[in-house]
C-alpha cells in the first residue's frame, strides 16, 4: 500500500478536489455498469457517459441542491469548485454546466480524501439514483 504524506483536505485547491472527486466518480461507475451485467464495451463507454458527462453531474447537483441533500460544510466545497478558475474551456458543453459539474466533482474529492466513506457512498448512491430515476422516481 502506498503511503500518502498527510495533507490538511480542507486547504487543498477545488480543482484539485475536482480532479480526485473525477476519478473516484469514474471509478464507481464503470464497477456499477459491470455489476449491472453490462460488459461490452461499446455498451459501457455509451452507458458511463450518462453517469459521468459535464451535463449528468450538473444534473445531480441541482437535484442534491433543490433537496437539501449536501450538508453546509459540502455546500462551501461545492461554491469552491463551481467557481474555480479551470484555465481551459470546456469543449462539449456551456461554461455554466462544466463549472456545476466540477463543484460535483469537489464535493466528492473532498469527501473521499477526508475518509468519509459512509458519505461518500450515500453522494455516489444518490448520484446513481438521480441517473437511473430522471423522473424524480
Amino acid at each position: 500500500m502506498y503511503t500518502l504524506r498527510e495533507i490538511d483536505v480542507k486547504q487543498l485547491n477545488a480543482l484539485a478536489l475536482a480532479y480526485m472527486g473525477d476519478a473516484v466518480y469514474e471509478q464507481v461507475v464503470r464497477e456499477h455498469l459491470l455489476r449491472s451485467g453490462r460488459v461490452r464495451p461499446n455498451v459501457l463507454h455509451r452507458e458511463a457517459t450518462r453517469y459521468v458527462s459535464a451535463k449528468a453531474q450538473a444534473t445531480i447537483l441541482h437535484q442534491m441542491l433543490e433537496t437539501d441533500f449536501l450538508t453546509e460544510a459540502e455546500q462551501a466545497i461545492m461554491k469552491r469548485g463551481r467557481n474555480a478558475k479551470p484555465g481551459t474551456t470546456p469543449k462539449n458543453t456551456d461554461v455554466q454546466t462544466y463549472k456545476n459539474s466540477s463543484g460535483f466533482e469537489a464535493v466528492l474529492g473532498y469527501l473521499y480524501l477526508m475518509k468519509d466513506e459512509e458519505r461518500v457512498k450515500q453522494f455516489i448512491d444518490r448520484a446513481i439514483h438521480v441517473v437511473e430515476n430522471p423522473e424524480g422516481e
